[in-house]
């Protein structure tokens, strides 16, 4: 039962309050949430009825597709300058000799590159920690080594936090930066370092790094540079539902001014070996429906991702029927960001033909994607080597309702 079907048969329980009905027929029309709407749904939304909802939204902007690509990650150091609570992965400067630190030299990098060189990878994803040696001088170096090694290689890195640090220690404006950073070979920007835009819960949570304004205002010029990104939201930790709706309430109206932002990322608090250890974890309950809210409030943001090396490849799966319509990529075992900090997946990587078999059993569309969505392959008649060769048991077909 997929889509508007689903959404029905909620609908038709004898329980649910005006309220809840007035905001499905909003959904249902396509109309707007107001913040006040949006804090019902995550104070009173269950969800059944949230996840109906958002599986509507999800259906009516992509259909079946869920997308992934081939991609790796390069993190230059988990050293870094700032004192974020709740990083399990970074390291202060004063830590450099703690066996679980690191700093990449360029030509240690570019060996990453050269990796891979001959795979069909389409995407290298670069964030990590931030030092004053990693400069404007040696991003612009690094960015023009990658295009001159692998012209074909889509650039995504750093954040705000990284940019802003780079900018202001290089005396220029954020605006001739992030035209620096383009005509070096970025092309586009992951959504990190937003955690949560309420000054109050920032102060707590991540004092010292970019205000929420400089956050948002470099993804504002990079996209009036023309540039594509994506956008974060940290949650799970100290901050209560009315932060998680004004989060997205921002990020909602930049994308109205710009149109930059490609897909929206939750990522959860992980609470090993941080900081704020002693918080609990949300359950995977309270990942799904914010998972369900959040592609029911972003009316305009084409895509929500489930970042799967952050909560195992069975929440993900399940998490395509809650709104998300993107499960990230192959990984390859190049990130340590959640690892670190306790999650499921600590050796991250997923073939092509697993990604695919993770979408297909839920009877989703597996589609392999470039950076910007453009579609590279459907994948979903395609059989590969490992589909033909005996298991040693057969493979029921999963009946749906």
């Amino acid at each position: 039962m997929r889509g508007i079907e689903q959404l029905d048969t909620v609908l038709k329980h004898q329980a649910l309050s005006t309220e809840h009905r007035q905001i499905a027929d909003k959904v249902l029309q396509q109309e707007r949430l107001s913040r006040d709407e949006g804090l019902f749904l995550f104070e009173h939304g269950d969800l059944a009825y949230t996840g109906a909802l958002a599986n509507a939204v999800r259906e009516r902007k992509n259909g079946e597709n869920t997308y992934f690509n081939r991609n790796f990650h390069i993190e230059p150091t988990n050293l870094c300058v700032y004192d974020c609570k709740f990083c399990s992965y970074s390291r202060l400067i004063k830590q450099r000799n703690d066996p679980n630190s690191w700093a990449f030299s360029m030509a240690e990098m570019m060996d990453i590159v050269r990796r891979y060189d001959g795979q069909p990878v389409t995407e290298v994803h670069i964030v990590g920690g931030v030092l004053p040696q990693y400069d404007l001088a040696f991003y612009q170096e690094f960015f023009q080594q990658i295009k001159a090694h692998r012209p074909d290689l889509h650039v995504k890195a750093l954040t705000p936090v990284e940019y802003h640090y780079i900018f202001k220690k290089a005396k220029i404006s954020y605006t001739e930066g992030m035209r620096l950073m383009k005509e070096a070979g970025l092309d586009s920007m992951p959504g990190g370092g937003a955690e949560i835009f309420d000054p109050e819960i920032r102060e707590q949570i991540a004092a010292d790094k970019c205000t929420a304004e400089q956050w948002l205002d470099i993804h504002r010029i990079w996209h009036e540079l023309g540039g594509r990104s994506n956008a974060t939201m940290l949650y799970g930790h100290i901050e209560q539902f009315k932060h998680r709706v004004d989060h997205l309430d921002q990020l909602r109206a930049l994308q109205d001014q710009t149109g930059g932002f490609q897909t929206f990322i939750p990522l959860k608090f992980r609470n090993q070996d941080n900081q704020m250890s002693h918080l609990p974890e949300n359950t995977a309950v309270e990942d799904l429906r914010n998972y369900a809210i959040s592609r029911i409030y972003l009316d305009n943001f084409d895509h929500i991702k489930a970042y799967w090396p952050m909560i195992g490849r069975t929440l993900a799966q399940m998490s395509l029927a809650f709104g998300v319509d993107d499960i990230d990529g192959t990984i390859d075992d190049t990130t340590k960001i959640y690892s670190m900090a306790g999650a499921e997946e600590q050796n991250p990587a997923l073939s092509t033909p697993q990604l695919v078999d993770l979408i297909r059993k839920v009877g989703r569309r597996p589609i392999e994607r470039d950076t910007l969505y453009n579609i590279l392959q459907d994948y979903t008649d395609v059989e590969f080597e490992e589909d033909k060769q005996w298991r040693g048991y057969y493979e029921l077909p999963v009946v749906q309702q």
